[in-house]
């Protein structure tokens, strides 16, 4: 049973300013403030993916802030969320962990203004953050058309890459570019596609670049084709998945993908593997049509931001062609 699923099995919540209708998937909950502005509200934390405290509060901030970044929207206000083992004489790790959310807040522009602290053996640490966009301007995962072609605004395999890290397979030099995408902000692509008028979008974390594909082919009734030789992947991330260095999350998003796809013959297992692999803090996944292709990438290049044309949404059903 996928996600979209369990919530439509959850009582439904109705308000006629309620722009995310329970039973679909949204990066957030976004509700109508007045005509021109809607209030976007979203959630997540996880255990940490670095060693050092304070590098992991500043990536899980950023990760938490990524969901109103595709949606079109800015933070504004954040509470801390963090599971952590209180009694154990770790406050400064959990001072440094809060510092480095802090800090990326500021970065961010978003105000930090509270939170809460559970005492667990395990740490766990992220945000709740309330963020704002225009109504005119708000990116859906089901506003996708047939022909928009599919950006890609950052390179993929920060969860195999983690794996191999945690496993000491793989040291800090080797892991230094996934973890500087990881404290990259979202917030160059996000202000890039609306100033290009873009309507569509999603950003690529949990579920991994095929599985939140499917969910803008699933909302919007598309289809979709990939072609996996433009899709950018991290130094070493081919080696590790040869070699099953996977977490288990990413082998959970390819069975749940799987029965969507349709694989060209020279298509490797460990390809899809890759392609599924589970993300943190991923780049966002943009649907850009061919009249909004040159002010996009005007717009990106003008803020530094890189991209990747990785396929194109096609007539549906929702199924996703994988080309070598």
């Amino acid at each position: 049973m996928d996600l979209a699923e369990v919530l439509r099995q959850l009582p439904p919540m109705t308000d006629e300013r309620l722009l995310t209708a329970s039973g679909h998937v949204e990066d957030a909950a976004a509700y109508l403030l007045d005509a021109d502005r809607v209030l976007v509200f979203t959630t997540d934390y996880f255990t940490p993916v670095v060693d050092d405290p304070y590098t992991f509060g500043r990536i899980a901030a950023s990760n938490a802030f990524s969901d109103v970044y595709a949606m079109g929207g800015a933070p504004k206000l954040a509470l801390n969320l963090m599971n952590f083992p209180t009694r154990k004489h770790r406050s400064q790790e959990m001072i440094e962990i809060l510092k480095g959310g802090s800090d990326k807040a500021i970065e961010a522009g978003c105000l930090v203004v509270g939170g809460h602290t559970v005492d667990d053996p395990e740490p766990k640490y992220g945000m709740a953050v309330i963020g704002e966009a225009r109504v005119l301007s708000l990116l859906r995962k089901n506003a996708a058309s047939p022909g928009d072609l599919v950006y890609l605004t950052k390179p993929l395999g920060t969860g195999i890459l983690a794996t191999a890290f945690k496993n000491d397979e793989l040291d800090e030099a080797g892991y230094g570019e996934a973890v500087e995408s990881m404290l990259e902000l979202n917030r160059a692509a996000a202000e890039a596609a609306v100033e290009a008028g873009l309507k569509a979008a999603t950003d690529v974390t949990g579920f991994g670049f095929l599985g939140h594909l499917l969910e803008m082919c699933t909302e919007g009734g598309l289809g979709a084709s990939v072609d996996l030789s433009a899709v950018p992947f991290f130094e070493g991330v081919e080696a590790f998945a040869k070699r099953e260095m996977v977490p288990g999350g990413t082998y959970a998003n390819r069975d749940l993908v799987l029965p969507s796809l349709e694989i060209g013959e020279r298509v490797e297992p460990h390809q899809i593997v890759m392609a599924a692999d589970a993300q943190t803090s991923g780049g966002l996944l943009l649907a850009v049509p061919a009249d909004r292709r040159d002010s996009l990438e005007s717009a990106l290049s003008s803020r530094g931001q890189r991209w990747w044309v990785v396929g194109r949404f096609t007539e549906g059903p929702a199924r996703i062609r994988v080309k070598p």
